[in-house]
């Protein structure tokens, strides 16, 4: 079929460093790329954007990996991620825990996605290294929602899904991001965040809910927004914004992204 490919350098946990980027913070990366020209270009890639690449585990003999989505007029049609180097790395991705490179316990923000193979993203549910961390996570797609379980159990971070999402984690459905909330936090988790595309997405946690609806903006691109907007959450509250504001200014950052007038 007719149409335009465009090749970009991406995946969950890189679209929400090259956003938190963009917001003024200077975020490192932790993943596997192979020591191959794919591999080098987007290391090269990442620099020009402001990302910290110094701690990510360069394999020599897993080759780099790929994401290929398929668009159209009415938003995501297929997509495919090509993430067996990212599994078969495992744990050496964590190197910089155990080795002294970065302090551990680790008391900052940390990302992470459900690209990572469930048994480590147990381990780091429940691990001594990430335990004063603070835990933002995304399931990366609806396909590894259930990876994120183990955050539930163990009660740890803030969890990042969509509508349908939530439904997979909470073995339901549901008709709203409030009422997929309400579920999230009655089956175990201590904090989380849902959108709906173009309704009402919320946040919540013990405290209380926030239900705010986004910008009507027309509909330029739609991989890479969800990062967007969690990157712009973390840096929102980060920067002090709490609660409704937080949610406000996430929001606003994800219309201006899904509109085409932000830069990648």
């Amino acid at each position: 079929m007719p149409g335009r490919i465009t090749r970009l350098p991406g995946g969950v946990a890189l679209n929400i460093g090259m956003a938190l980027a963009r917001f003024g913070l200077s975020p490192a990366l932790l993943s596997a790329v192979g020591r191959d020209a794919e591999g080098d270009e987007l290391i090269t890639a990442c620099r020009m954007r402001g990302l910290d690449t110094a701690f990510i585990y360069r394999s020599d003999d897993l080759p780099t990996d790929r994401y290929m989505a398929v668009e159209g007029a009415n938003g995501l049609i297929a997509a495919i991620a090509d993430a067996h180097s990212l599994e078969a790395a495992g744990d050496k991705i964590l190197r910089p825990f155990t080795d002294g490179t970065l302090p551990a316990p680790y008391r900052g923000a940390v990302a992470l996605d459900g690209n990572l193979t469930l048994d480590l993203l147990s381990r780091i549910a429940r691990d001594a290294m990430l335990a004063e961390a603070d835990l933002r996570v995304a399931p990366a797609s609806p396909g590894k929602a259930l990876r994120l379980t183990p955050f539930m159990q163990a009660r740890r971070g803030t969890l990042y899904v969509n509508l349908e999402e939530a439904g997979l984690l909470c073995q339901t459905g549901f008709a709203t991001s409030r009422a997929a909330a309400e579920g999230l936090l009655a089956r175990g988790a201590v904090r989380c965040v849902v959108t709906d595309g173009g309704a009402p997405a919320t946040v919540g946690d013990e405290k209380g809910l926030h239900t705010l609806s986004p910008p009507e903006v027309q509909v330029a691109r739609i991989t890479g927004a969800g990062d967007t907007f969690m990157a712009a959450h973390i840096a929102a509250e980060l920067g002090g914004r709490r609660g409704a504001d937080a949610l406000e200014d996430a929001l606003k950052a994800a219309a201006l992204y899904v509109s085409g007038e932000t830069k990648i």
